[in-house]
């Protein structure tokens, strides 16, 4: 008990000091957000927009797809521009060409160099210096700017509308004809767009950096990297390698060799008798596939969009399901299938704790989650259609279309909608957890599993801190308590203890191995997991202190994940640790996969984006799909598959795995991934990184660099590791819809082999 004891204080302190750095800093993002002028006027006096013009472009944004189509400072999809770096540039251009002309009569190509560097310093005075007066929330722009910026808006209006000169450029970006119809609509989507790139541009009055830190790489404005940022970057690399090397100490010297008890003779959760409620985890299951092989074939059409911007082999798909709306669907359908696979592992496990049956209305329960999760789905995937179609009202679009928010795109009704689901899910798992809490004996690893069912409960109603009109910064604040730390938080804490128990309940690790193994990797994923969350934002209005915890702490993300190699290692032997462990081999599998994929996938791809340097330049490129594959798919798609197969096992005693199915599966999986990123998305993203660095972000993202012969062919390529990935997919999917259906007649596909 005394070793649990330091486990716990650990622990505690830990989430402690993590929350109390993400809170303080978090202030400091409310208090520093790049301001939204009241007014934006020209020297002489002219209102060019007001604070209400740039929100009603924030909502028209969201409604055409917002992050699922282009980016915002560095944030969405990758196929459009950024569209921050993408105005900046044009605007940059057009008050070059607009001074060249006024001053020397002619184009500013024409000029020499010396004419052509006197203009460019000129331009950097002129964006670089802050004309906001905080007093009266006014925002000056000279009359030249102002004629640089209508110029710029003009292109954008014509490009969101069906301007026929550009559906060239439309098709190269994915875009439909006629993305945003109405025209009052787009010139506001254009004052939202200057008001991102004002942020950008713009020093903040007390320092030398813009309100996003030099971001994006714009060298026409002496946009590069700031002292700190290469300061805090060499500081997050030195506290990595720091890290491993003590945590490879304590692993050689502390870790506890307790002897594994003796593998019992038959496997022990097959001896107690099914409950209704865990009878009825089947539809979950078959819920978990259907969302995976949807996801899977939209990830495959929205692949294609990226070398047949409007077309699907010739027909004009983007017109009906364009691509910010497949990509939207592609994204939550993931997190939808991924999020149930979790939820099935918890409602199996329940009756298990509440000593082998249902709290009273425990099978109701699940049955009324269940079909509210289908509403859900269902609900928020017509109104993303609705919303990007442009025929839901624009005063609904953020509460039943499409809030805009990459990970968060369903309406805020829909939100509300699955965070009452999960928190039912969290009533329902307190039912079986209570009474065994209340029993004698040793319950740490129990109350461990109970604090992480608590947090994935509550934590998902972060995201009802922001709003359809709150500030870009503040937003992001919140979505990533979501994505970073609801996700790949408190979700990696439950899996991890939730394995634990199952594989002491199954008696093949000892109680105090379970718990013990359980506190330590909680507390080394949330100490570097929580105040990493800041490691998104380091160009999204922040300041230097953001940046700096940012970067310490995401460099402690990664250490944990070098040992998992070891884990995989111990994962796949318990195999041999009984002859019954043969019927979990696709399981464990699963989980081996997760263990490498963690090391692979959110430690090396993670970290190659994490220093402030590196995502400086790189930051919404193709390399950072490199790290959200690997690592959503990878670590948590696998584990909600492991978790779907160990119910499988279980709910339908008499099933055994096609291994030959399986067998395939799993591995066209995990070789379809492995191309998909090795020979397109990588390659892809380090030619971008080139450009980023030599020319700018707006080039790495640019129509001209984006449609060059090489990375149309390097698109095409990533067919391959698709159709692999796709087959693979299929053959997990049909393993688990025949288990569901057919269990009960053993393997509807092949005979079943003795194991005894």
């Amino acid at each position: 008990m005394a070793h649990y004891r330091k486990l716990w204080w650990t622990l505690i302190a830990v989430l402690a000091v993590t929350f109390a750095l993400l809170g303080y800093f978090g202030t400091e993002v409310y208090r520093k957000a790049p301001p939204i002028p009241d007014r934006v006027v020209t020297e002489d006096g002219t209102v060019l927009m007001t604070r209400d013009d740039i929100l009603d472009g924030q909502t028209a944004w969201q409604s055409v797809g917002g992050m699922q189509l282009g980016s915002i400072w560095g944030h969405g999809a990758y196929q459009a521009p950024d569209w921050t770096a993408d105005w900046l540039h044009r605007e940059l251009i057009h008050w070059l060409e607009l001074a060249a002309r006024e001053r020397y009569g002619q184009s500013y190509d024409a000029l020499d160099s010396e004419h052509q560097a006197m203009l460019q310093r000129a331009l950097r005075d002129a964006y670089r210096t802050n004309t906001f007066q905080q007093s009266d929330g006014t925002l000056t722009v000279s009359n030249r700017r102002a004629e640089a910026m209508a110029l710029t808006a003009d292109y954008y209006s014509r490009l969101f509308g069906d301007a026929p000169e550009l559906r060239g450029t439309r098709q190269s970006y994915a875009m439909k004809e006629g993305t945003l119809p109405s025209e009052s609509r787009r010139r506001a989507l254009t004052q939202f767009f200057f008001w991102t790139a004002w942020a950008a541009a713009t020093e903040r009055p007390d320092g030398e950096a813009t309100y996003t830190n030099n971001w994006p790489h714009e060298p026409l404005i002496d946009n590069v990297p700031t002292a700190e940022n290469i300061i805090w970057s060499i500081v997050s690399v030195i506290l990595l390698i720091a890290g491993v090397g003590f945590l490879i100490l304590g692993w050689a010297f502390l870790r506890r060799h307790d002897d594994e008890p003796p593998a019992p003779a038959r496997d022990p959760l097959s001896l107690v008798s099914l409950t209704p409620s865990q009878k009825a985890l089947g539809k979950y299951l078959f819920l978990v596939v259907a969302l995976f092989t949807f996801q899977v074939f939209l990830g495959g059409a929205v692949a294609h969009y990226t070398v047949e911007g409007q077309h699907f082999y010739g027909f004009e798909l983007s017109q009906y399901f364009p691509y910010s709306l497949l990509r939207t669907w592609h994204i939550q359908s993931a997190l939808f299938w991924i999020a149930t696979g979790f939820l099935a592992a918890g409602l199996f496990l329940a009756p298990i704790i509440n000593g082998g049956k249902d709290p009273k209305f425990q099978k109701l329960g699940v049955d009324v989650l269940f079909w509210a999760l289908v509403v859900v789905v269902v609900g928020s995937f017509v109104g993303n259609y609705l919303a990007i179609a442009q025929i839901m009202p624009e005063n609904l679009n953020f509460w039943l279309g499409h809030q805009g928010y990459e990970y968060v795109d369903l309406g805020r009704l829909w939100q509300i909608g699955k965070f009452t689901g999960v928190a039912f899910w969290l009533v329902l798992m307190l039912r079986g957890i209570g009474p065994a809490l209340r029993q004698p004996g040793d319950k740490h690893l129990l109350v461990l599993l109970t604090a992480s069912v608590t947090a994935i409960g509550l934590f998902y109603g972060a995201g009802f801190f922001y709003g359809e009109r709150t500030h870009l910064s503040i937003m992001e604040y919140w979505r990533w308590w979501i994505v970073h730390l609801w996700v790949e938080g408190f979700f990696e804490v439950f899996a991890t203890t939730a394995l634990a128990f199952i594989f002491y309940n199954l008696g093949l690790v000892s109680r105090t191995v379970a718990t013990g193994a359980s506190l330590a990797s909680a507390s080394l994923f949330l100490l570097g997991g929580v105040p990493g969350t800041f490691h998104h934002l380091y160009f999204a209005g922040t300041t230097t202190p953001v940046m700096a915890v940012g970067a310490t702490f995401s460099a402690l993300e990664v250490v944990p994940l070098v040992v998992l190699g070891y884990e995989a290692w111990e994962h796949s032997k318990l195999r041999e640790r009984a002859p019954w462990m043969e019927q979990m081999k696709w399981p464990v599998a699963c989980f081996v996969a997760v263990a490498f994929w963690n090391m692979l996938g959110a430690g090396v791809f993670g970290f190659m984006i994490n220093p402030p340097i590196s995502l400086y330049y790189i930051q919404g490129l193709n390399t950072t799909p490199v790290h959200a594959h690997a690592a959503l798919f990878g670590v948590y798609g696998f584990l909600a598959l492991g978790f779907t197969l160990l119910v499988l096992r279980y709910i339908r005693p008499q099933l055994r795995f096609s291994d030959r199915l399986m067998r395939n599966g799993f591995w066209l999986l995990n070789i379809g991934l492995v191309l998909m990123i090795s020979t397109s998305l990588l390659p892809v993203g380090l030619i971008q990184f080139h450009a980023s660095v030599s020319e700018g972000m707006w080039y790495a993202r640019s129509e001209a660099f984006m449609q060059q012969d090489l990375l149309q062919t390097l698109r095409w390529v990533r067919t391959f590791g698709d159709v692999v990935f796709i087959i693979g997919a299929l053959a997990v999917a049909w393993q688990v819809v025949s288990g569901v259906l057919f269990g009960s007649r053993a393997s509807a596909l092949e005979p079943a082999e003795s194991n005894t």
